[in-house]
């Protein structure tokens, strides 16, 4: 299914968690910002612990999991309205899977919206189990929100921020961009870094001149100009700051999402290997972002 035959709604993933709830604020702004719905989509599975092996858990162990389940939606959903009391809410709740639940909405939805890690995660774990995979796997841009990503006053009106690389899906993460900062009235941070690997200084027998990085910089700001050219022409409303920078791409990165709203990069970049489903870069960026990160994966 292509991105112009989507339903135009935010999915946004529910446990009860710091996390989760982070998520679900952030999810209700940008559902009300794009003026679309919002699903609050829930799970939960019979612990084995509950029954022995072979037997059929009782009724009673399945309605209680399932009006727990209910008291966090209700609970998400209130949260969701105190901070966009006028955007529409429905909610989903499935037995099993979470990440399987999640990967099935991922076929039709605008984007899906989820904690770093649930109420199940490791303590010190930045990236959970349950939103790797969905990252990883989903037919949808993915939000990731950890519990230190808070909304405040420096970056509610921050910029969006997108890493460009020239890879196809840094094209598609570019235009996701472009749509979120035209949907938020927000301008767009566009960042292209040039070194991502130590090159050879004068010790390998010859010096690199001033001129050669400044020659090097302009070519890389004429392509870079060109490349954003037919989207600034589409989204005139957005206001681009180009930053170009001799750095790797994670320090520049988050560096330049200080004070963002939000973070969009592709899932992996030029030297991705084939068949990869994240890049180091994305990786990285998930646990070092200072604010919520979307990634992009080629198709989604």
């Amino acid at each position: 299914m292509t991105s112009a035959e989507r339903e135009d709604i935010v999915i946004v993933a529910v446990d009860g968690s710091a996390a989760s709830d982070n998520a679900v604020r952030w999810a209700a702004n940008t559902a009300a910002k794009r003026d679309i719905p919002l699903r609050l989509a829930a799970s939960y599975t019979m612990p084995q612990f509950l029954y022995a092996e072979g037997m059929v858990p009782p009724q009673e162990l399945f309605d209680d999991l399932q009006h727990e389940t209910m008291k966090k939606v209700d609970g998400a959903r209130e949260l969701a309205l105190s901070v966009a009391p006028d955007i529409k809410i429905g909610h989903s709740v499935a037995e099993g899977s979470p990440i399987d639940m999640l990967l099935e909405m991922s076929h039709d939805a605008t984007m899906i919206v989820m904690g770093s890690r649930g109420l199940g995660g490791l303590s010190g774990m930045v990236l959970g189990s349950v939103s790797g995979a969905v990252v990883s796997h989903a037919n949808c841009p993915v939000v990731v929100v950890r519990e230190d990503n808070n909304v405040n006053e420096d970056n509610k009106y921050g910029p969006v921020v997108v890493g460009v690389d020239g890879s196809d899906v840094s094209k598609r993460a570019t235009e996701v961009a472009f749509e979120e900062a035209s949907a938020r009235g927000a301008g767009l941070v566009a960042v292209h870094t040039w070194i991502d690997a130590p090159i050879q200084g004068p010790g390998a027998g010859y010096a690199i001149t001033d001129d050669y990085w400044y020659a090097m910089q302009q070519e890389k700001e004429e392509k870079l100009a060109a490349y954003l050219a037919g989207f600034e022409d589409q989204y005139a409303d957005v206001s681009v700051k180009k930053v170009i920078t001799r750095d790797r791409p994670v320090r520049a990165l988050t560096e330049a999402a200080e004070g963002a709203q939000l973070l969009i990069t592709g899932s992996h970049g030029r030297g991705g290997f084939k068949g990869m489903l994240l890049g180091s870069t994305s990786r990285a960026l998930l646990q070092s972002a200072p604010c919520p990160m979307m990634v992009v994966r080629p198709g989604s």
